[in-house]
């Protein structure tokens, strides 16, 4: 799958994927073959954070 390159798409879909089918970013970045800096320096430049605790962006 690729992933949408509009910020807003992205962290939807990223929070879509981690709440539906992983149980951290890890595991979705290596299931899904995401470099993990690359996709958190994208979701962190739109303004968003990622918290392991909640698993999600917000």
């Amino acid at each position: 799958m690729e992933l949408p390159k509009d910020p807003m798409m992205l962290f939807s879909v990223i929070n879509m994927k981690l709440r539906d089918c992983y149980s951290s970013l890890d595991e979705l970045c290596e299931d899904m073959n995401v470099n993990k800096d690359e996709l958190v320096n994208q979701l962190n430049a739109a303004g968003f954070e990622y918290s392991a605790e909640h698993n999600k962006f917000w």
